[in-house]
């Protein structure tokens, strides 16, 4: 399949190996709202959320984790879909997903189990592939796992193939399987975390095993014709882990199971690459000559899209760092990436899609990069991992702040005490902790 028969356009239509077509060339990437009620069930501010984003002229939205074990979540606030809840949620999220299609885009559900990166405050015992300490992050946010038992391996995999069905009979039109950032997929792809000795560890194949499982469930409840993606770590960036050298060999794996889109993104809670609270350090020698050359590139895993891309002709999405509208063009025909995926930017402007896609702007301001809790020491800089690691939450708290201002119908704030955001979004997620009902 080729892709670079013309200069391709923003605005230009996508095609997905289903048949299904996208819009535009813009998605609005996952970012988690925390908007979900005490019985994590989807509400009206979700609608209202996801229809800003619509009305902006973004071709796909994905959602926030929507999990499929109300036991393991990401955050207190997230929705998660499981038995018999599942009917009582189906109109908020049938008004959720025709939001998100109010300008003719997509609107995807991304369905996660978080593994071992489930909080304290919801989970006192995660569960992983294997016993492996807790997840190593300033704070003791999470707990030490207990390895998942072969029963309840299947029961996952049964789990993401019901929340797809739920996807599709509500109105969503795709959905996105989360195998990144240190989720449960994730989990099972990374040696250092899954040390199994069954058919679920050990070599690439079996390490794949459970993701693969997971996507042919999930196909067989949707049909064909309904899209799946996979969001998928480049590498995890840490020495012994999943590699760039896996990955490929992964996204050979996922193109054979008919996948429509995956997301190329990376790191984990452990190397969060994806916060940009630390530099993208290579762990083995052919990851070096991919970092020397992204750091001149705008978006963080580009470069590691462009060497997948040599293997497959699967459609791939790159998210994170795009800030200019040469980039997005440059990605689209000289990278031969099919869809540029944007998140932070559209927490403050939801309507940068239809603007970029007319051309009526070229920057994207950063907002990160203007952002600290103070000066020296305090900041983004410091010499202190901890205090570095903070302003990267610190950071994230803003636009998160920003979701629930969208969801609440109020206009966005370009700045704030970055301090405060911190503590006001540590303070909801330990009250609607406290909230839930179990």
């Amino acid at each position: 399949m080729s892709y670079m028969s013309h200069k391709i356009q923003l605005g230009d239509p996508l095609i997905l190996p289903c048949g299904a077509v996208l819009p535009n060339r813009l998605c609005k990437s996952a970012m988690t709202e925390g908007l979900a009620d005490e019985r994590n069930s989807a509400t009206s501010r979700h609608a209202a959320l996801y229809k800003a984003w619509a009305d902006g002229g973004i071709g796909l939205s994905i959602t926030g984790n929507v999990m499929v074990d109300r036991r393991y979540l990401e955050r207190p606030g997230n929705i998660a879909i499981e038995g018999p809840q599942s009917d009582s949620q189906r109109g908020a999220l049938s008004a959720m997903a025709e939001a998100g299609q109010s300008d003719g885009g997509h609107i995807w559900m991304q369905i996660s189990h978080a593994g071992r990166q489930s909080p304290k405050s919801v989970a006192t015992e995660p569960v992983a592939p294997s016993a492996i300490g807790e997840v190593a992050l300033p704070g003791g946010l999470f707990a030490k796992p207990r390895a998942l038992t072969s029963d309840e391996i299947q029961d996952v995999i049964i789990r993401f193939a019901h929340t797809a069905g739920i996807a599709k009979a509500c109105g969503f039109t795709g959905v996105q399987i989360h195998s990144a950032h240190g989720y449960l997929l994730s989990e099972f792809l990374n040696p250092l975390i899954n040390q199994r000795e069954d058919e679920w560890g050990g070599s690439l194949e079996n390490r794949a095993r459970l993701l693969l499982e997971v996507i042919a469930a999930v196909r067989a409840e949707v049909g064909s014709e309904f899209p799946i993606g996979v969001k998928l770590n480049s590498s995890d960036f840490q020495k012994g882990g999943f590699t760039l050298d896996d990955c490929i060999a992964v996204v050979g794996m996922l193109e054979a199971a008919g996948v429509d889109l995956v997301e190329i993104s990376g790191g984990n809670y452990e190397q969060p690459a994806l916060l940009g609270i630390e530099g993208l350090e290579p762990v083995y020698k052919d990851e070096a000559a991919v970092k020397a050359s992204t750091k001149a590139r705008e978006a963080y895993f580009l470069n590691y899209a462009a060497a997948i891309r040599v293997n497959t002709s699967i459609p791939l999405m790159v998210t994170g760092g795009f800030r200019t509208r040469g980039a997005m063009l440059d990605a689209l025909n000289d990278d031969n990436i099919q869809m540029i995926g944007l998140a932070r930017p559209l927490c403050v402007e939801p309507d940068l899609p239809e603007a970029l896609i007319e051309g009526e702007i070229d920057q994207l301001t950063s907002y990160e990069n203007q952002l600290s809790i103070g000066p020296g020491w305090f900041g983004p800089g410091s010499s202190n991992a901890t205090m570095r690691a903070m302003n990267g939450f610190a950071v994230m708290a803003f636009f998160y702040r920003n979701i629930i201002r969208m969801a609440d119908g109020l206009p966005t704030r370009r700045s704030m005490n970055l301090l405060a955001a911190f503590i006001k979004h540590q303070m909801t997620d330990a009250d609607d902790a406290k909230k839930l009902q179990r």
